[in-house]
């Protein structure tokens, strides 16, 4: 086995000059079609200058009872997006959020949504995101702050029974989160109607777009009352969001307050399997003891499943996510793999979407993705925040 390593090829504040190989389209992927060494390049450090944020929590107008559970979950000083965008929020504005993940996004729109609910019971709140997993870290983010304040939530999202979540809204909410999928299929049943919501929140708008959901976001949006308030949160801001933001929102606030690229402190690396074994390659890999927290990235839920399986049976603390498991299943998985046993997590791109692990040391890309897009998504999972990471491609 030889990893591959390149020189430094950039100077921070440059990126790199490469051609634009991949289709955009996401089969028939192979080495041929994507310059490779889009997946060689050594991590940048970048100095940034340390934020001072305007506000602290305390000096946000939002009920006590609120302010006492942000402060009892730790928060003090806010980040960029929640310290420029939660005074505008509290004034009702529209806005549109340029942020990546990990910034404290989900905090800038739960904080002043959940406070306009304390102010009057009947402002009900519904936030449409990508994925499940991230449906479900937004909910657990929810409960923290509404800790004692008596205000529920309900998930709707795909592979969990449509029956409980039609059953719990009948029983009352506030606030709804979901995919939209799900959530267009209860409001086409009548089982949920969106002139019952003051607030919309739309959250990584642009990986609703990658995956075919632009419609559903727009008929969600045109069921919406007219005086409504209107968050749209993205990573990227493509002409088709830009087209949503205009029709959609009103005189929205445009905040943005992305800093760098996700990869810029992440080493790359590709490995040439040639006509060696790929399983003993990987197996070789996972034996060193820096690879402390793994992602596997695999293209098919057959062959995810597979490869999780075949490194139980070598002796590694491995499990799966993918479309195929029932949400409790893929819940079980994530907590495992964000606990101290749990070392690696073999997953689909669709499932990994919305995931926010910490300490993931290595990203290893077992079965090359299908555009340089999805390449940065899965290795924007390590090296988050200031912590370095490493992503290692096979080719």
């Amino acid at each position: 086995m030889q990893t591959r390593r390149f020189s430094k090829n950039n100077r921070a504040g440059r990126r790199p000059s490469f051609r634009r190989g991949a289709p955009q389209k996401r089969s028939g992927f192979s080495a041929s079609k994507i310059d490779i060494s889009r997946f060689t390049q050594k991590s940048i450090f970048i100095e940034e200058d340390v934020y001072t944020p305007i506000h602290n929590f305390a000096d946000f107008k939002v009920d006590s009872r609120l302010k006492a559970n942000i402060i009892h979950k730790g928060y003090k000083d806010p980040t960029p997006i929640q310290d420029k965008i939660i005074p505008l929020i509290l004034e009702g504005k529209d806005v549109v959020g340029i942020a990546n993940t990990g910034t404290g996004k989900t905090a800038a729109f739960l904080i002043p949504a959940i406070n306009k609910t304390l102010l009057n019971k009947s402002n009900k709140t519904i936030i449409i995101v990508p994925t499940r997993e991230l449906a479900f870290q937004i909910e657990k983010e929810f409960r923290d702050f509404t800790v004692g304040l008596h205000l529920f939530s309900i998930i709707c999202v795909g592979g969990t029974s449509m029956r409980d979540q039609m059953f719990k809204m009948r029983r009352g909410y506030d606030f709804v989160i979901g995919t939209p999928g799900r959530i267009k299929d209860l409001v086409q049943r009548k089982a949920l109607d969106m002139n019952r919501f003051q607030t919309i929140v739309l959250d990584e708008a642009d990986r609703m777009l990658d995956m075919g959901f632009v419609d559903d976001m727009k008929f969600l949006m045109e069921q919406m009352p007219a005086h409504k308030q209107a968050l749209l949160f993205s990573a990227t801001l493509p002409d088709e969001i830009e087209r949503i933001s205009r029709k959609f929102l009103k005189d929205p606030e445009k905040i943005s307050v992305k800093i760098r690229e996700a990869s810029a402190n992440v080493d790359q690396d590709v490995i040439r399997v040639g006509d060696k074994n790929k399983i003993d390659i990987l197996c070789d890999l996972l034996k060193k003891e820096e690879f402390k927290k793994v992602l596997i990235f695999g293209k098919t839920k057959h062959g995810v499943e597979k490869l999780s399986k075949n490194l139980v049976q070598r002796g590694f603390k491995a499990d799966s996510i993918h479309g195929n498991k029932t949400q409790s299943n893929r819940k079980r998985s994530i907590d495992f793999f964000k606990g101290p046993q749990g070392k690696i997590l073999v997953a689909t791109d669709i499932a990994a979407r919305g995931l926010d692990i910490d300490n993931i040391t290595h990203v290893i890309n077992y079965d090359l993705p299908a555009t340089y897009e999805d390449y940065v998504h899965r290795i924007g999972r390590t090296g988050r925040g200031r912590k370095k990471g490493e992503a290692i491609t096979f080719i």
